[in-house]
């Protein structure tokens, strides 16, 4: 059983934790709204389709939110215990820093579980929802843009005539398509039926005209082909401006795609002569080297709650005496050079400059170090006084003087 004092430390951490991770992840789904705002407005989204968006990229946020707020939860319960004098009196009774480890490694220890849970099952799932949402509303406004009996022609360089339209289904009845996407040539297609579908996987919508004839007219030429199936691609972005979904990219993948993709792809490389190393040899291995480190970063982000928490635990005993305000700022700071090193090993990793086994954990490592040497330095007393060393550093600071004016 937990002492009143881990239980002390374990509920505070808590509660500041669920504040922190409360607040950052608004900030940043604000910010993400202003970001997708054309998005939103090109689509003509409703209220609740947008909170459904929202909710959906919720676990890509949580990923990077989860790890900051572990961080910032242990060191500002151990910065307002040092504040209010609570570390100076526990020390005085005897209970030394490791006897206070329990509960913050524990805390950490959770908090991973809960990144590593987001990371292997809910992001894949959240990023496919999403698609597959934005997919559907588009789908639906394009099946209202097609109205029976009208020639449409909101649909770039195409033309679309259907005598019936069934909107729940998106099925056509008695079409003609003038398609001229193709340079020279003039494609004119009457089928008895089509259907309007959306392809989620490469982000397009997709027109299928089913049992008709297609008319080619080039250089006063023409001739006649009848199909069985016609197929019409069309990217979301040439029918609703800033809507591109592209292909799913490997961050979209779960972990077990993750590792099927990667498996693969390493094969080809393996099996591809030096001969056969021209641009598409290059452009398989950009892609593996990108799901590779998909794959490191699934677990050096859940790995971080720990690294993190280890490395702030020393910080928060130097900073006593500090401002919370202050320390506040230190701890952003740290993790602002934390993420810029994670960002780093992600460039280095993508480029194949480094291998992202080492870009993406040596940041994690070098926390996790520093944090052990720390806690041996605060455990032996000899941790630096980082309130005194910024008040000496505030007062060399040159600071303006008011010119004295004399009396009279």
């Amino acid at each position: 059983m937990f002492s009143l004092l881990q239980r002390q430390l374990f509920r505070e951490a808590l509660y500041t934790f669920i504040l922190c991770a409360c607040a950052l992840l608004t900030l940043i789904l604000i910010s993400r709204a202003v970001q997708m705002r054309e998005l939103l407005l090109g689509l003509d989204m409703s209220l609740m389709d947008t909170v459904r968006l929202f909710m959906y990229m919720s676990p890509t946020f949580l990923m990077l939110v989860v790890p900051i707020s572990c961080m910032l939860a242990v060191f500002l319960t151990f910065l307002r215990m040092g504040t209010d004098r609570e570390l100076v009196a526990l020390r005085a009774g005897g209970v030394s820093i490791y006897q206070m480890l329990p509960a913050p490694i524990l805390f950490s220890l959770l908090c991973f579980g809960l990144t590593l849970w987001i990371s292997l099952h809910w992001i894949s799932w959240g990023m496919g929802q999403f698609r597959s949402t934005v997919m559907d509303i588009a789908t639906s406004r394009a099946r209202v843009v097609i109205q029976p009996g009208v020639f449409s022609t909101d649909f770039p360089k195409l033309v679309l005539f259907a005598r019936n339209v069934d909107p729940k289904s998106g099925t056509l009845y008695k079409i003609m398509v003038n398609d001229r996407n193709h340079k020279g040539r003039d494609i004119t297609i009457l089928a008895p039926e089509g259907i309007i579908t959306s392809d989620s996987t490469r982000g397009e919508l997709v027109f299928k005209l089913l049992n008709g004839q297609l008319y080619t007219t080039a250089k006063e030429q023409s001739s006649l082909l009848s199909f069985d199936t016609y197929t019409v691609r069309m990217p979301l972005n040439l029918l609703f401006k800033h809507v591109n979904l592209g292909s799913i990219r490997p961050r979209e993948l779960s972990w077990k795609d993750l590792r099927k993709t990667y498996a693969a792809y390493s094969r080809q490389l393996t099996s591809a002569s030096d001969n056969s190393k021209g641009s598409a040899y290059r452009d398989l291995l950009e892609y593996t080297l990108k799901v590779d480190v998909e794959r490191h970063k699934r677990w050096a982000y859940p790995a971080a709650c720990l690294a993190l928490t280890i490395f702030v635990l020393p910080l928060g005993f130097a900073a006593q005496g500090m401002k919370r305000q202050t320390g506040l700022i230190i701890a952003l700071v740290m993790f602002f050079v934390y993420y810029s090193l994670m960002s780093m090993g992600f460039t280095l990793g993508e480029n194949g400059t480094l291998p992202p086994a080492i870009g993406l954990w040596l940041p994690n490592m070098l926390f996790f170090l520093g944090g052990l040497c720390g806690l041996r330095l605060a455990a032996r007393e000899r941790a630096p006084d980082l309130a005194g060393i910024l008040r000496r550093v505030t007062a060399s600071l040159p600071l303006p003087h008011k010119n004295a004016h004399p009396k009279g």
